[in-house]
């Protein structure tokens, strides 16, 4: 293998990154297009013959000797100015910037990862990508309780200076962003679509706060669609830019659980938060503590384990909370109906049916399908 000025490769095929001239980024973003050349190739590729200018500039049999004769000859083509010309508009466009293995502000916490993507496609606050960030994850099916629980623990730790990484989906991650972007850290979107593409669609507000406030990533090239083998892919990004990974809620087959996987297999600290144990969107958290995940029950175990000091916690609002709603008491914490409300009240249905339609206005209490409430807070 050659001397290459501009990476140097390990036994784990990370790339060391240095300076990229701008003007770079069409001979990327070419052969990032050419069909069967993934990250893996790509990294060979780079490791082989050095910038992707000398990837088109090396003869097609030293070529094959890395790829197939079909990619081998696509590359001896030189770049496709038809297929180039969508992404250059895009890149001429204000907060658009493309992020490659060899720039110098690619990245640190994805070098550490057997796999980072060779390309990453960003629109906003770039320099979040190289902050101390955390991931949070869960259902996209999640529960009043885990949608407020994901938004406060979002916002506390952006506030604590952590970056929140999630994946925009509905549910937790959507939770998790807006929480974060309360706080002072912000929030970092991990997509698994072209970054023209907002999915799904009723995240297109919270998109563009995002980009403005924070910064949407992508690996795939501009008009990538929705497909559901991508967004695994996504999924190691999310936990190889973070610290740790906090599952909110999670099915025990959520996709969450595969996050949590891989930021253990990254050397990341993985978190779970409880739940009943009747609640299917609960097991997953579960299965993952029984797994060896830390316990969380406020922002002070997260920091704690990740070694900052935590901040003060009022043990008392709770018991507050409490005392100015004594229905609160009697709710407890899992899904509970009419019946049960009275029967542990003694409350009539008329005055029980007041009180949470009070606590409901005040965001104290959700309603739920099937004439059940959930106290969330």
């Amino acid at each position: 293998m050659q001397n290459l000025p501009l990476y140097v490769h390990n036994t784990n095929y990370n790339l060391v990154a240095m300076a990229l001239p701008a003007e770079d980024a069409r001979a990327w973003i070419a052969l990032s297009l050419i069909p069967g050349v993934g990250g893996e190739t790509l990294r060979r590729l780079l490791a082989e013959f050095g910038t992707p200018e000398q990837i088109y500039a090396t003869p097609i049999a030293s070529l094959r000797k890395i790829v197939s004769a079909d990619i081998a000859g696509r590359i001896a083509d030189g770049p496709d100015e038809a297929q180039l010309a969508p992404a250059l508009a895009w890149l001429q466009q204000p907060g658009n910037r493309l992020i490659s293995l060899a720039d110098a502000d690619y990245p640190q916490a994805l070098l550490q990862i057997p796999d980072p993507p060779p390309l990453l496609y960003a629109k906003g606050c770039t320099e979040l990508l190289n902050v101390p960030a955390l991931a949070i994850v869960g259902s996209r099916n999640a529960t009043p309780q885990g949608d407020k629980t994901a938004e406060e623990f979002a916002r506390a730790l952006s506030d604590s200076g952590y970056c929140i990484v999630s994946g925009m989906a509905l549910g937790i991650d959507g939770s998790a962003h807006r929480g974060a972007l309360q706080g002072r850290a912000s929030t970092i979107a991990v997509v698994g679509t072209g970054l023209d593409i907002v999915y799904p669609a009723r995240h297109r507000q919270l998109a563009h706060q995002i980009s403005e406030q924070g910064v949407l990533v992508s690996e795939f090239p501009l008009g990538t669609p929705s497909m559901a083998q991508n967004f695994p892919r996504r999924n190691r990004i999310i936990s190889g830019l973070s610290r740790g990974c906090l599952v909110v809620e999670a099915h025990l087959q959520s996709g969450s659980l595969i996050t949590a996987r891989l930021a253990a297999e990254q050397g990341r600290e993985v978190f779970a938060i409880p739940g009943s144990i009747h609640s299917p969107v609960s097991k997953g958290c579960h299965l993952l503590i029984k797994q060896g995940a830390k316990l969380v029950e406020s922002i002070h175990d997260i920091l704690e384990e990740l070694g900052e000091a935590a901040p003060a916690v009022q043990a008392a609002e709770t018991d507050a909370k409490e005392a100015a709603d004594p229905l609160l008491k009697h709710m407890g914490y899992d899904p509970v109906g009419m019946d049960t409300l009275i029967e542990r009240s003694g409350l009539t249905s008329e005055s029980l049916s007041a009180m949470l339609l009070m606590l409901e206005l005040e965001g104290k209490v959700a309603s739920l399908p099937g004439g059940r409430y959930q106290r969330i807070g």
